[in-house]
């Protein structure tokens, strides 16, 4: 298939632990995926220790010779940081195949001009430090790929990025000068108000039985400007006179106090650039929202424990099974100083949202072309599926998913609803047929898996438009 021309630079940022990092001497300190992420993990436990930052390092690197070295591969995750992710090749793989879009090679000279750039860094570090590193290596590859021919003169930059990625490219496009350069800002599942699966991880720490070999890396989540970052932007704690920002309560345990009041200085400050006077010119800014699965939106502490839940005022909005609805979109979506484009509500989980058929087919458009296929009648149609599944799940625990649809679907409580559970290393799969249990309700009991990453994919038979992906870290004995 002859591939879509693009004459503009596509640069792609990975979300929050999609990144890998080396030491000082090149030995990986977060370089785990795939089937042997949980292997990996209990090599590199100590190093993941080594991994937190010190007190006060507000918008600095630690010099610790941390460095980023890639975007992740494969399926990845840290307990008790953030949700199972999966990799970023297959979408990079996906850009070369279909566009006339190159990455640098590693055979490459450092000044060969290259149009698909990956730009990995140090999530462990605060957003406003790595749009200052954007800014520096997008001026850098602009320059190189508008000199390397004519018809490139004018070429801009489009950014395709997930979850934190594109808290990095907003603070670089509204606060660094990048809306001069930037013709499309393509955020998916990105946190744009914050999400409470942040918040629970910095409160409510690792739960108990999931640090390898005992280790607990609750201290390193708490030391990290960019999980900070990530915290609820919105009033979601309840208290006795409604619900209340984190960063207002008192005495709340777990984050960082001095850090939480600055995540919240930052939220403000796109809030302000964005609406600030001397933009010559407005962004596009696409807004990817996961809809329709079971998602954290609020919560009631107690006890030293935040306890989540999924409503706020009394509805239920849903959102990608990490980041609430209301958050994958600015506050303020009309005052950006975005021209926004309508997004594409996908019904999938954060952790897929890059590799989501339906996503891709967007592309096409977002990138200047039309997909180069029908996806067919009756698409409009498709079941949305809500998929409730574990995370993490320990070792000896049956794995049980749960699934609804809702009842303005035609047929919504006579539909077959199959699920395939596979091992993340491709080393065998378990097939279920759920049970209808009335009402629109599904559900399935799949015998304990054995330790290692699996990916889940629900869906209507015959339906493959429908599939929902979700990804879990299942424990090892003894762990």
């Amino acid at each position: 298939m002859k591939r879509a021309p693009v004459q503009d630079l596509v640069v792609v940022l990975p979300g929050i632990m999609g990144t890998r990092l080396a030491d000082a001497d090149g030995g990986a300190v977060w370089d785990l995926s795939g089937g042997a992420l949980w292997r990996a993990l209990r090599t590199l436990g100590g190093s993941l220790k080594a991994l937190r930052l010190p007190t006060d390092i507000g918008d600095d690197h630690p010099a610790d010779g941390i460095r980023p070295v890639g975007a992740m591969p494969d399926l990845h995750v840290i307990p008790g940081i953030w949700h199972p992710i999966d990799g970023y090749s297959s979408l990079l793989r996906w850009l070369e195949q279909n566009f006339t879009l190159r990455s640098r090679q590693p055979n490459d000279p450092p000044d060969t001009p290259a149009n698909l750039v990956e730009f990995g860094y140090d999530w462990r570090l605060s957003c406003r430090y790595n749009a200052g590193l954007l800014k520096a290596r997008v001026t850098e590859e602009l320059d190189r790929w508008r000199s390397s021919a004519p018809e490139r003169a004018d070429a801009r930059v489009v950014f395709i990025c997930h979850s934190m990625g594109g808290l990095v490219a907003r603070h670089y496009v509204e606060c660094l000068g990048g809306h001069e350069i930037t013709r499309r800002l393509i955020t998916l599942g990105t946190p744009h108000r914050g999400s409470l699966n942040a918040l629970t991880s910095l409160v409510n720490g690792l739960r108990k039985g999931w640090g390898p070999f005992g280790l607990d890396l609750t201290a390193l989540a708490r030391s990290l400007p960019s999980l900070h970052q990530l915290a609820p932007d919105y009033a979601c704690v309840s208290a006795p006179g409604g619900l209340v920002h984190a960063r207002d309560l008192t005495g709340l345990p777990g984050p960082d106090e001095k850090l939480l009041a600055d995540a919240g200085r930052f939220h403000a400050e796109l809030r302000q650039a964005a609406q600030g006077p001397g933009r010559d010119g407005l962004t596009d800014l696409v807004t990817v929202v996961g809809v329709r699965q079971p998602t954290a939106t609020t919560a009631v502490y107690g006890d030293e424990l935040l306890v989540p839940a999924y409503d706020i005022d009394g509805a239920d909005e849903g959102g990608d099974g990490t980041v609430p609805r209301l958050s994958a979109r600015p506050a303020n979506a009309a005052g950006t100083g975005h021209l926004m484009i309508p997004a594409l509500t996908p019904n999938e989980q954060h952790g897929s949202l890059q590799n989501n058929r339906g996503v891709r087919d967007a592309l096409w458009g977002w990138l200047g072309h039309e997909a180069p296929f029908h996806r067919g009648e009756g698409d409009e149609d498709t079941p949305p599926l809500s998929v409730l599944a574990p995370h993490l799940l320990a070792h000896g625990e049956p794995y049980e998913v749960s699934v609804s649809v809702p009842g303005e679907v035609r047929g919504y409580d006579e539909l077959l609803v199959v699920a395939v559970l596979r091992a993340a290393d491709g080393g065998g799969e378990v097939s279920r047929s759920l049970r209808n249990l009335g009402g629109g309700r599904y559900r399935g009991v799949f015998p304990a898996p054995a330790g290692g990453a699996y990916r889940l994919a629900v869906r209507v038979e015959g339906r493959a438009e429908s599939t929902v992906t979700a990804l879990t870290l299942v424990g090892e004995s003894g762990e």
